[in-house]
């Protein structure tokens, strides 16, 4: 599975305006995998382009103990054409 969840939050959310989706994706993804699988999922778009970040862990305490949360990767999906609603019933 390459496409993890999207993600929602304000930046994203201003980003959409741009015809910006963004993901979280598997840390072994490349641009083209992430490209077709977008493309394969939501039927109707066109992907122009695709930017990748590695997001670094954080260090999280809860209560008496801490640790690192995971390295994750997002993709900033850039659409050529159509629209992505992640809201639909």
């Amino acid at each position: 599975m390459i496409l993890l969840a999207p993600v929602i939050t304000e930046k994203s959310s201003m980003l959409k305006e741009q015809k910006k989706y963004v993901f979280e994706v598997s840390m072994d993804a490349n641009k083209i995998e992430i490209a077709r699988a977008v493309e394969a999922l939501y039927k109707g778009v066109k992907v122009a382009k695709v930017n990748i970040t590695r997001v670094h862990p954080k260090w999280k305490r809860i209560r008496m103990q801490s640790g690192l949360t995971k390295w994750r990767k997002k993709a900033v999906v850039t659409l050529e054409k159509g629209e992505i609603d992640f809201f639909k019933a």
